[in-house]
């Protein structure tokens, strides 16, 4: 499993893409990284899809913080299953209080192919004891990937995603947390409607 980083330094980087993607994207349906800090009470949503069948969700609870993967081309994945069922021991040690978030019909609890959780109390991220059958993969090497951590791996990425090609020191900005104004949109998509783009940024 790629390391992953703390809870509130995840959260802030799921944000930074997020408003990245609003930024460039004017129709939401389009991109990959959304976040909605107001998802319930004291509850954020961060999802990430690629628009191939592949998504990550994470859940930011006062229990802790639970990560939903599903990769669906993975011999994991309860459509590869005669049962349709979820992969044995995916969920099995998964905390209730988190787990619980999962029951939401939008967040398609058995459409999973892993499942990571970061408690309060815990000291690192966890999964459950699930034996993958040689040769496969549970998809987990690959969405963790999509979470980008540098501004560097992100104008890569969007140079690909979007042909564009952006500021890196602009991108670095939004990375840092600055207050998103005008100039900072303009710089990263001059056609993009700024006011438009900041009511969507009040996460």
């Amino acid at each position: 499993m790629k390391k992953l980083a703390e809870p509130d330094a995840l959260k802030k980087n799921l944000m930074h893409l997020a408003t990245l993607d609003v930024i460039l994207c004017e129709e939401d349906w389009l991109r990959t990284y959304q976040f909605d800090s107001q998802w319930g009470e004291n509850i954020s949503l961060a999802t990430i899809d690629n628009g191939a069948g592949d998504n990550l969700v994470v859940l930011f609870a006062p229990e802790g913080v639970i990560l939903k993967g599903f990769d669906h081309e993975s011999a994991l994945s309860p459509h590869a299953r005669e049962e349709y069922e979820v992969f044995p021991g995916i969920y099995d040690t998964t905390p209730a209080s988190l787990l619980a978030y999962l029951e939401d019909e939008a967040l398609e609890r058995d459409d999973v192919t892993f499942c990571i959780w970061h408690e309060t109390c815990d000291m690192e991220w966890r999964m459950g004891d699930v034996q993958i059958p040689i040769g496969a993969e549970d998809g987990s090497a690959f969405l963790l990937r999509t979470i980008l951590t540098t501004p560097e791996v992100y104008v890569e990425w969007a140079e690909n995603y979007y042909d564009k090609v952006l500021p890196v020191d602009v991108v670095q900005q939004v990375y840092e947390g600055v207050t998103i104004t005008e100039e900072i949109i303009q710089s990263l998509n001059p056609r993009r409607n700024v006011q438009d783009a900041l009511r969507e940024l009040a996460f």
